[in-house]
Formats: structure tokens, sequence, C-alpha cells
């Protein structure tokens, strides 16, 4: 069976195009941190900020952010998804809830992909709901989709074109979020 699925994930690999190269994407992280830290950074401000990562596609995006990060910071993780194992979203599903301490705080959402916008503007209205003073939304990479999305991001790291993409973080399958650069599955290799 896994020796099955790391044939697909190295078959599907095969299929793709390189959108942006380890460089660039690595570019496009310092500078979501230099306006980070331009904003909430500066000398004499109270601000302490909670930073949730939408795990589990984030992760890589937060883990290379946080440590360019130069102001105090409170981290922890959120776990909500609608795509699950499918390559088209769905139903809003929470698997780990924000936890108590957002109350009066500033959050910083960073997540891998803002597409249509459902999970992003969900995730602002329930952090609102229970208390925050405001949320701030970053994503790593925002979809050329040409269509009105539900949310809108703060702070934007690449676009991608309106394709299916993976690498840093974004996966297909559960393969591939490992990859340092964005690639686009060519059309013969997406699932219909």
């Amino acid at each position: 069976m896994l020796e099955f699925q790391a044939e697909r994930a190295r078959s599907l690999l095969e299929k793709t195009e390189l959108i942006h190269d380890a460089a660039t994407v690595q570019a496009a992280v310092a500078r979501i941190a230099f306006d980070l830290n331009q904003r909430f950074g500066q000398s004499g401000s109270p601000s302490f900020p909670l930073v949730l990562g939408v795990m589990g596609g984030a992760v890589v995006f937060t883990g290379n952010l946080l440590p360019q990060l130069t102001f105090a910071l409170e981290y922890d993780y959120i776990h909500v998804t609608r795509y699950g194992d499918d390559d088209k979203g769905g139903q809003v599903e929470w698997k780990v809830i924000p936890r108590k301490n957002v109350q009066g705080r500033i959050v910083i959402v960073l997540d891998d992909i803002l597409d249509e916008g459902e999970t992003l503007a969900q995730v602002r209205q329930r952090l609102l709901d229970m208390g925050a003073a405001e949320v701030v939304l970053a994503v790593f990479a925002d979809k050329a989709t040409g269509r009105k999305k539900a949310a809108r991001a703060d702070y934007v790291g690449l676009t991608v074109p309106d394709k299916f993409v993976i690498g840093f973080g974004m996966d297909i399958y559960g393969a591939w979020r490992n990859l340092p650069e964005i690639r686009a599955l060519l059309p013969e290799a997406v699932r219909r």
C-alpha cells in the first residue's frame, strides 16, 4: 500500500510545472516577515500578538516565518480544513478550535493559500466572535481565481495561477508539502 502511494506521488510530481522556485519562495517569506516586523516590531508597541498557524498546510510557511519575526509574540495553532483528502473544497471542518486566549488580542492567522477564502472568512469570524480585538490574515499564496473571495488577506507572499498547486506546505493526497518550491499540476494530472 505504501509503495503504491509513494509511486503515485512520484508520478504526480512528474506531471507538474514550476511556478515559483525556492529562492522566490524564500524572498516572499522574508517580505512578509519584514512587513509584519514593520507593523508590530516598533519600539514601545504593546501589542504582543497571538500568532495562529492553520495546520497542516501552514506548517512550512509558519516554520520559515516565525524565526524572522523580531517582535514579542505568542504562538499557537488551529486546525481547520475544507479539503481533507479531496482536491475540491467542501464544508469547513474544525479539528482544533482556537483556545480562549484570543480575548482582546490582535491575532495574526498564518495560512498556506487563499483560494476561495471560505475557510479564512470563517476563521476570522470565529476569532472575532471569541473576542479578538483584530484578526490579521497572512497567507503564503493567493490563488488568482478571478472570482470574488469570501476573505482578503492583509499580507500575501506570492500569487499563484488558478491551478492545483503543491509545495511549501501545499499537498496533493498528503504528498509534497516538503517541496521548497511551488509547482502546478498540468491539466492531464488533475483528477476530474
